[in-house]
């Protein structure tokens, strides 16, 4: 069992930034790949960004790249996702999951997720 709580978001202005955290379980947490998803009303869930068990391969979405940044600290059992230049379109609930990395890509169906947490950006 993994346990993951996200914390950091809220509201921000169009080219504002956002470090979103997301603290694990213990023990387990490297163990995991972990990656982030998003769902805007209206929209399906999008897959954001992810991160390997040790941090040496990252993932993103093409419409995020160049914006996001996505790192991890094992020994703090804590996953970060930094939002930069942030855009009204990147307002959803974020998710922060426990997955793994196969064929280059994260799990489409994550093992674990956190509760979510709301950025909204305004224009």
């Amino acid at each position: 069992q993994v346990q993951l709580v996200e914390s950091g978001g809220g509201l921000a202005q169009a080219g504002d930034s956002l470090r979103l955290s997301c603290a694990g379980s213990g023990r387990t947490f490297s163990n995991y790949a972990m990656g982030w998803y998003r769902q805007a009303p209206g929209k399906e869930r999008e897959f954001v960004a992810a991160i390997g068990w040790n941090g040496a391969i990252t993932l993103f979405a093409d419409a995020v790249k160049e914006r996001l940044s996505i790192s991890r600290d094992n020994a703090k059992d804590t996953v970060y996702l930094q939002m930069n230049s942030l855009k009204p379109e990147d307002t959803a609930i974020y998710y922060c999951t426990a997955g793994y990395l196969n064929s280059g890509k994260y799990s489409p169906n994550p093992d674990f997720w956190g509760q979510g947490a709301q950025v909204t950006v305004l224009s």
